[in-house]
């Protein structure tokens, strides 16, 4: 999925589509999520905690 980077304010975001949310059983509202970053990649998940 290729998705285009966002301005929100000063800052950049993704949408995420709701399809996608569900799939990952991620409630947008009650979960956090975390943020890997590695060399050339990001890599999003739902925290487990």
């Amino acid at each position: 999925m290729l998705k285009k980077l966002t301005q929100i304010g000063s800052s950049w975001g993704i949408i995420i589509p709701k399809a996608t949310l569900e799939f990952l059983n991620i409630n947008p509202v009650d979960d956090k999520v975390e943020f890997i970053v590695n060399e050339n990649e990001i890599i999003i998940r739902k925290n487990k905690k």
